[in-house]
Order: C-alpha cells, then structure tokens, then sequence
C-alpha cells in the first residue's frame, strides 16, 4: 500500500496525468519518434515538448537514445507493467464486490418473492 503514497506507480500515473504526456505515450506505442515528430502535433516549441519527456523519463516511462545528433523517444521495455497489474487487481477486487452484490440482490429478490405468495 506505501507504493499508492510516493512509489512508482504513483510517479507514472502522475506522469500520465497530463493530456499531453498521455498524448505522447500514445504515439510513441507505434514506435519511436524525435522531439520534432512529437513537436509537431501540438502548438508548443520542442523546448516545451523536451520537459515533457523529461518527466515521461523520470517517471520510467520512455527512454531516449543517442543517433548522432539526434535522441529518438521510445516507450521502456515494461513502462506499463506494474499500471496494468495495479488495474487488473483493481478489477478483480471490484468484480468480486459486484459478484457480493449481486449474491445479496438475489438473496433480496428471493425473500421478496415469498413475502408476496
């Protein structure tokens, strides 16, 4: 539970919270792109873009290699592991709430029934 509070699952959900950041995340699932190619679908400078790469970085999410002059973005091996086991946990823990809830809707419906006969 103390990785909800500062571990890296909060870091990268933070990470992603920001529409561009999850803009960029998305393209970059298609493959590795430049800080140009990221650049030119939104209305910001590649400075601005770069600070949001940063973060993506910090967070564990993209990694960036030297090509010469340039730095290509791809997404980290695993950037989305520990997210997607943190939800699939999280849907498991809820489908057995509504699997409880729907045992007590019965449960009701059943002693409702025998009331009215």
């Amino acid at each position: 539970m103390n990785e909800l509070h500062n571990g890296p699952l909060v870091t990268k959900f933070a990470a992603l919270s920001d529409p561009t950041r999850l803009a960029i995340v998305q393209r970059l699932a298609e493959g590795e792109a430049t800080v140009t190619e990221l650049a030119a679908p939104f209305a910001m400078t590649q400075p601005a873009v770069s600070r949001h790469l940063k973060v993506l970085e910090s967070a564990g999410l993209i990694t960036r290699r030297v090509d010469k002059q340039r730095r290509p973005c791809r997404l980290a091996e695993g950037a989305l592991d520990n997210l997607d086991e943190w939800l699939a946990m999280l849907r498991q823990t809820m489908s057995a709430h509504y699997d409880r809830l729907d045992d007590v809707l019965a449960e009701m419906q059943t002693k409702d029934d025998r009331t009215t006969e």
